[in-house]
């Protein structure tokens, strides 16, 4: 027979790690916390090319009148608020899975883009935000040129790396 000892906290841990899931599960997706978030957030997808970095947010369902974009201190931050529309008193919702009320997002821009530069357009729910680069930072060749018959060397000068090749 096995001798089984009487834990008299077992409960409490057990208690304490169903709040600690619930608080963990409630209320942070994805590393961001949603009570700085607000209930919901538009997804969003940003890369760049050599020219420009460009910002794409689904809004489905809004206006263009409905998002507010700034950009203050390097720091790119969308505003908006998604408002449920109920279309008449009569009507008995069994489910409502879409989200609704307000969100913020705020991304912090690199050094090399022109802030004064962004154009936005809004078409389908889908917002763009084009932010061009600053000619400083974007990629270009410059070739060296050795005298007495040596050979030219091509040097890549790119904001991410300095590279050299030989010709």
């Amino acid at each position: 027979m096995n001798l089984v000892t009487y834990d008299p906290f077992r409960e409490l841990r057990g208690l304490q790690d169903e709040i600690n899931r619930a608080f963990s599960s409630n209320f942070s997706r994805g590393g961001d916390n949603e009570l700085t978030r607000g209930a919901w957030s538009p997804n969003v997808d940003i890369y760049e090319n050599k020219d420009q970095i460009v910002l794409e947010a689904e809004l489905p369902g809004m206006n263009p009148d409905d998002v507010d974009i700034s950009i203050e201190n390097n720091v790119l931050t969308l505003h908006g608020e998604r408002k449920f529309e109920k279309k008449d008193d009569n009507d008995n919702f069994h489910r409502v899975e879409r989200s609704y009320g307000s969100f913020t997002r705020s991304f912090t821009l690199p050094p090399t883009v022109a802030a004064d530069t962004a154009d936005a357009t809004f078409d389908n729910g889908l917002l763009r935000l084009t932010l061009a680069k600053r000619e400083e930072a974007k990629p270009r060749r410059i070739e060296v040129k050795a005298g007495g018959g040596e050979r030219t060397k091509q040097i890549d000068t790119t904001a991410k790396s300095h590279s050299a090749s030989n010709k």
